[in-house]
């Protein structure tokens, strides 16, 4: 007998709209749009309400915001720092309304205000400082801190311009200048008071009283506060980013930090002077930070003097190698300023910092050339020295004569050019190294870092990354949160576990109607949005196929493409039915990055004459999704059905759109790869589409060779579509456009699309197969959601929290705004028993 769901009622996932809270944001509005944009309702442009709202709104967050400040005084936690060279924060407005519970009451005073709220949402500039996951990880990893209650900061790089704007013209990626700040940022709060200076250049001098930096050209570092709202429990942690100033006398032209997004962000220009000014000036702006609110303790209270106590009051975890030189920094600052001795130092330095790992790729390992940090940060390069010379003394007395050994631990590579190895730096000056998948995590200890691992095994461990569901549910797929909350109630929001839950409706006729129904919805509407983007008509009822991430050959955007030209050949030659398929592919190349921007370019030309080809008619479309970012994920994932996960088994760390799409109803083809392998284990395999090599047959591939002809001579589908590409079938005006990719495919894939494509086709046979049946489809889907409860980046940080930084979350509420003070001082009290 089916379960009838509950009633539909009003949640308050989204806030309860009441009739004072209206009238004070309506009034709030309208003060704003008259004070602080001095503007009235005949002049206001749509922007202009997008800011009166946004003030309005970041008024509810201020309260909160110092009153958690106030609160952090009293209790005097232990505090979390998370260096990241990237936050990709996407819109703040929305989540901002959801995270305070406003988002209803908001909805209903703009509506009375004759406005448009989707009108007004759209007006704000993505915060693209970040160019993909890592960056957006990191905002996750805000929102799950101040969601649990932890003292936690942001510290990274306030660029004035973000990632680029990404052009498609004539199938070419063209890239233009993402100028989010021209409007201005109503989020951001400069702080100049706290403005700090950063050394750079000079040389050392040894004296009695140990090494002096002097002869230095100082830049400041001004930092811009932004609040990071916890869900409904009135924390309002901090986000600080860096700007760079010019004193008078220094030229700011070698550090011009806005205008190197690009270089800062392409790990390919390491030896990029602007790159390595960006990272040391986040590391050292950031330490001298914390340094000082270390320092500094209650009113009546001695300021902290002695450092003993600094790692159970400080944790500093280094997202990835950028923040490396926050090492030598702290050393730098215990030994120089604080006159620390050596070991005492190291001692606190080591406890104080953990290291994430986020790549096992070999060329996106950090390495400095010693050259340029001789030049730039020369007592850096010292302490660095020193720091290896006793790692090495250690390696040596472990392992006499084995000279291989110390020259693969080293932290300097001595091989051409000499180098600093930032990732063995951050190992060696950490307490804890993770992946952030099981996979990945295995790979680093067995392979990556096999030396490091073998040495200090309790040092590693695996921190799964996951993803918030405040954004990537409630904000973005609000049909689909409400379902889910009448069926199992609201607290999944903040436990994405209860989740499971959902398996009791598998087979509920009215639930799975419900899911199918919430889909289509969410397909329609973004199918309307593509077909005013690009004048390509969408069929809503197709399979809507989507694979959106930055464009590398790992991530084998190529295997789908081979794949379309299957799909649109056998349109051509029927020999069974087709099942439609609207596939969306979208993402950024490096703009170095020549290879990536030839697969945008083939994709583009695939998809032009797939799209105007009159036999195929609705059966296919091909759409390239232009500048893909947070605000466009938003939309493409809820209406995504099948998401494409299908990197080379062993070569994705984790991944997190994989989790966003699994949450959000859609179905997964993809390798044993990164999180994929634990979606699976979460779901049951038979839940997935697993197609393709293991980590186990790549590496046995690797060792027999991997040749590419064997499989074009053995399968005829492959082969038609590559004689196509060559033979400039897709590129008429320039046969040989594609030669490049070709000749890769062929001769040097280090990828191994062809070795994939057999299983990879068959499997998508299965995909549409299932398609055809809804019903079946539907009932996968909810299985899938109900085993996305692992993937919460609540999960993660919990888990950060309790094994690497030594805090405990909390569900404490701090007092709201309009409580005395003494309340403040009650729940500080409470922190301190728990």
């Amino acid at each position: 007998m089916p379960i009838v769901p509950i009633k539909r009622k009003q949640i308050s996932i989204r806030g309860i709209v009441g009739v004072e809270n209206v009238a004070e944001l309506k009034k709030g509005f309208n003060r704003h749009l008259h004070f602080t944009l001095v503007k009235d309702r005949n002049i206001a442009t749509t922007r202009d309400y997008y800011f009166a709202l946004a003030h309005t709104v970041r008024d509810h967050l201020v309260g909160r915001w110092i009153r958690t400040q106030q609160f952090y005084y009293e209790a005097d936690p232990k505090r979390v720092y998370y260096l990241s060279l990237e936050f990709y924060m996407g819109r703040t407005l929305q989540n901002t309304m959801i995270n305070l519970g406003l988002q209803n009451a908001c909805d209903e005073a703009i509506y009375q205000l004759g406005l448009d709220m989707e009108e007004l949402e759209e007006m704000e500039e993505d915060a693209g400082l970040g160019n993909g996951g890592l960056g957006r990880l990191a905002a996750c990893f805000l929102d799950s801190m101040a969601t649990l209650g932890l003292a936690a900061y942001g510290y990274g790089i306030r660029y004035e311009y973000g990632i680029f704007n990404q052009k498609i013209r004539d199938g070419w990626q063209v890239e233009e200048a993402d100028d989010w700040l021209r409007h201005g940022n109503p989020w951001e709060k400069a702080r100049p008071e706290y403005m700090l200076p950063v050394h750079f250049y000079g040389r050392v001098e040894e004296t009695r009283d140990g090494s002096k930096w002097v002869d230095t050209q100082v830049v400041l570092a001004m930092p811009y506060d932004t609040p990071i709202p916890g869900y409904m429990n009135n924390t309002v942690n901090t986000m600080r980013l860096w700007s760079a100033r010019a004193p008078k006398d220094f030229n700011l032209r070698d550090f011009n930090v806005g205008d190197y997004i690009q270089a800062v962000l392409d790990r390919n220009l390491a030896e990029n002077i602007s790159r390595v000014l960006c990272l040391c000036h986040l590391s050292c702006s950031t330490l001298q930070d914390i340094i000082r609110r270390f320092k500094t303790t209650k009113k009546g209270v001695a300021g902290r003097t002695s450092f003993e106590s600094f790692p159970d009051k400080v944790a500093i975890q280094l997202n990835d190698t950028h923040p490396a030189m926050a090492i030598p920094e702290l050393m730098r600052i215990f030994v120089d300023i604080e006159k620390l001795d050596w070991d005492k130092a190291w001692d606190l330095t080591r406890r104080t910092f953990a290291y994430t790992n986020h790549t096992v790729l070999p060329e996106a390992l950090e390495r400095w050339p010693v050259e340029l940090l001789e030049k730039l940060l020369p007592r850096h390069l010292q302490i660095i020295y020193q720091i290896n010379q006793v790692h090495l003394d250690r390696i040596a007395a472990l392992f006499p004569k084995d000279i291989d050994k110390l020259r693969k631990m080293s932290l300097i590579e001595e091989e051409g050019c000499k180098r600093v190895n930032m990732a063995h730096l951050c190992i060696v000056g950490s307490h804890a190294v993770n992946g952030v998948a099981e996979i990945h995590s295995n790979i680093i200890k067995t392979e990556v870092f096999h030396d490091f691992s073998e040495l200090e095994p309790e040092k590693f461990q695996n921190k799964t990354n996951g993803i918030t569901p405040r954004r990537w549910l409630l904000l973005c797929n609000p049909g689909l949160a409400e379902l889910i909350a009448e069926v199992i109630g609201e607290n999944y929001v903040r436990d994405l576990s209860q989740l499971q839950k959902l398996n009791d409706y598998v087979d509920d006729v009215a639930f799975i109607r419900d899911v199918s129904k919430v889909k289509q919805d969410n397909k329609v509407k973004f199918g309307q949005y593509l077909e005013k983007e690009y004048r390509v008509k969408i069929n809503a009822s197709s399979m809507f196929d989507v694979h959106v991430k930055r464009i590398h050959e790992y991530k084998r955007q190529l295997l789908n493409c081979l794949h379309v030209i299957t799909m649109y050949n056998r349109i051509k030659n029927p020999t069974a039915p087709f099942v439609p398929r609207t596939v969306i592919i979208g993402g950024k190349a490096a703009p170095g990055y020549h290879m990536a921007k030839m697969i945008i370019k083939l994709i583009t030309s695939v998809a032009d004459v797939v799209n105007n080809d009159p036999v195929v008619g609705n059966k296919l479309k091909v759409i390239y999704l232009e500048n893909y970012r947070v605000s466009l994920a938003e939309k493409v994932i809820p209406a995504t059905d099948l998401s494409e996960q299908i990197s080379t088994a062993g070569t994705e760390a984790s991944g997190t759109g994989n989790m966003k799409f699994m949450l959000n109803g859609a179905l997964t083809i993809g390798t044993m790869d990164g999180a994929n392998v634990e979606m699976a284990e979460e779901a049951g395999e038979e839940n997935l589409f697993i197609f393709g090599m293991r980590v186990e047959d790549v590496a046995e591939m690797d060792k027999k060779g991997y040749d590419a002809m064997l499989y074009y001579n053995k399968i005829p589908e492959l082969k038609q579509v590559m004689d196509q590409i060559t033979s400039g079938f897709f590129s008429p005006r320039n046969p040989e456009l594609f030669k490049d990719l070709t000749n890769m495919l062929f001769k040097h894939d280090r990828f191994k699309v062809f070795a994939d494509f057999e299983d990879y086709v068959k499997c998508q046979e299965k995909v549409s197969k299932l398609y055809q049946n809804p019903k079946e489809w539907t009932k996968m889907v909810i299985k899938n959601i109900a085993a996305t409860g692992k993937f919460s980046s609540d999960r993660t940080i919990k888990e950060y929290a309790t094994e690497v930084w030594g805090v405990e979350p909390t569900n404490l509420k701090i007092p709201p705004p309009n409580e005395p003070r003494e309340a403040i001082e009650e729940t500080a009290r409470a922190l301190k028993k728990m």
